[in-house]
């Protein structure tokens, strides 16, 4: 996709689903693992769908050998999705009152996915980032999760106001994942999916393969 398409747009919704039945696997064993968001999920959120843990262990074998992905969140149960909706919409409703309610629901959506399609709930996305060899997280540009209003619009991936030193860990990050089957959220440095309706989208795939499920689906 060459313009940017928010997670709002009606093209999103409408990719046909074709739920292929893989399972929510953990990747605590895997992957080096951040905790900052775990609070909220109550341990669901170190799962992903098989298929996209299986890509991002490919992804982290292309990385400079000093290099190593730093897994913050993955699957996101649906009420806890539309939690993180609701609540940064009502941000803006109270910044931007004179806003429509479909105007609200794009910006929003720059931020948090609607939760009706959103990636983290059918296990398909993953927010990321680089650790060098002792674990130490390294400067992409913003911190993670930081809102465009936070960072000045800095969280976009193609951002021009963050340093070379951030530009180029973005693009170490970015070179992988993509080589690896990923697409990323551009209003998100850090979201990356595969499976998806919006990955559907993006590489021109029939159908997504993961549909949102709620915590224990088979």
């Amino acid at each position: 996709m060459s313009e940017l398409i928010l997670m709002s747009d009606a093209r999103v919704a409408a990719v046909a689903l074709a739920e292929n039945g893989e399972p929510l696997v953990g990747v605590r064993d895997r992957l080096l693992v951040d905790d900052r968001k775990h609070k909220d999920s109550h341990g669901a959120e170190v799962h992903l769908r098989r298929g996209v843990l299986d890509r991002l262990l490919a992804a982290q074998a292309l990385l400079p050998e000093d290099l190593r992905l730093l897994f913050v969140e993955g699957y996101r149960p649906p009420a806890l999705q539309r939690r993180y909706f609701e609540c940064y919409a009502d941000e803006l409703r109270a910044a931007h009152p004179d806003w429509s309610a479909d105007r609200i629901r794009t910006a929003a959506s720059r931020y948090v996915s609607p939760p009706e399609i959103a990636p983290h709930s059918a296990g398909a996305a993953v927010d990321l980032t680089l650790a060098d060899a002792d674990g130490r997280e390294l400067d992409l540009g913003t911190a993670m999760n930081a809102s465009p209003e936070e960072s000045d619009g800095a969280c976009y991936t193609d951002a021009l106001n963050i340093t070379d030193e951030a530009r180029a860990n973005r693009t170490v990050l970015g070179g992988a994942l993509t080589a690896s089957g990923l697409v990323n959220y551009p209003t998100e440095w850090w979201h990356w999916s595969y499976g998806d309706r919006y990955w559907a989208l993006a590489t021109g795939a029939l159908a997504a393969l993961y549909e949102p499920r709620e915590p224990g689906g088979s």
